[in-house]
């Protein structure tokens, strides 16, 4: 008898603990369908975000969505270097402006060719700890449109959210230190998300022509169709793109471009098939000025 109480008490306690998962939502999908989206558009915790140029954004947007810029997620321009991680006060009145708050299910969709753009408020989000909560809709507002969803014009009003910083995984975005200190790490592999011909030297308006030493190439535009509506790739294609890359799992993944932004859609495929990503923020734009750092390809220009 003992042994049946026992047996009925764990099923209680395994079907709660499933609830209360459902509940939270630990489920995470990274990436959600215009099915999904428009069965779950009406829900009460949704924050649609449409990044892209906001004059498209005006014409024509999917119904409750808000508008973000990149600069709403950079440090000012001409600060530093191009793009970078802003402090978290900044992050947070952004995002809360946007009506997004920690319980919110937030969507993130690209206009037109958007979708590094969008990647990198993906990284941003993950960098504040709400990853969890954020999803890419495949195909953006182009695929959207394929389908003949409805979409307006009409300004979205916006409930201003509350966000409060509980599990920050500042790790996500690394340093140039950092990345140094792992050249050689049998563990970690540095991936470089820009095209093959900035990834070889072979067309650059760098210093030093190439590529951090040791890095493999999986070059952004590879991860999804090459036209429009640009979707993404199958689990087995984006799989092959990474082991090809010398990016088996169980690695870490270290990912840079120019800037921050193209190496953000790589961050994003390298978390969707669990990997541990991180991105290096300062990129190449950064790596190049720094003469003591190594590079594979390099061709060193001439100065005047």
């Amino acid at each position: 008898m003992q042994t049946i109480k026992r047996f009925v008490l764990i099923i209680v306690i395994l079907l709660t603990s499933f609830q209360l998962l459902q509940a939270r939502g630990e489920k995470h999908d990274f990436i959600v369908s215009t099915d999904w989206l428009l069965k779950h558009l009406k829900d009460s915790n949704i924050v649609l975000i449409e990044i892209g140029q906001k004059a498209d954004y005006d014409k024509a947007h999917i119904p409750g969505a808000v508008f973000m810029t990149r600069d709403e997620i950079s440090t000012p321009r001409g600060s530093g270097l191009t793009l970078q991680i802003p402090p978290m006060k900044k992050l947070i009145d952004s995002f809360e402006r946007a009506g997004v708050s920690n319980n919110s299910r937030i969507i993130l969709y690209y206009g037109n060719d958007w979708v590094t753009p969008t990647a990198r408020f993906y990284l941003t989000l993950d960098y504040m700890g709400l990853g969890e909560n954020t999803s890419i809709l495949d195909g953006g507002l182009l695929q959207w449109k394929k389908e003949n969803l409805p979409v307006t014009s009409e300004k979205t009003k916006i409930k201003k959210g509350k966000i409060i910083i509980t599990h920050p995984d500042k790790d996500a975005v690394v340093d140039v230190n950092y990345v140094e200190k792992n050249l050689n790490n049998p563990k970690v592999q540095i991936v470089d998300a820009r095209t093959e011909n900035y990834y070889s030297g072979v067309d650059t308006n760098y210093n030093r022509p190439g590529h951090i030493a040791g890095a493999t190439n999986i070059s952004f535009t590879s991860l999804t169709t090459e036209n429009p509506p640009y979707l993404f790739k199958s689990v087995d294609d984006l799989k092959k793109i990474f082991s090809d890359a010398n990016a088996g799992i169980g690695k870490t993944i270290v990912c840079y471009c120019h800037i921050g932004q193209q190496a953000s859609l790589v961050y994003f495929i390298a978390k969707y098939l669990g990997y541990n990503a991180k991105l290096y923020d300062g990129s190449y734009q950064e790596w190049d000025k720094r003469n003591d750092l190594p590079v594979i390809g390099a061709v060193k220009r001439k100065m005047n």
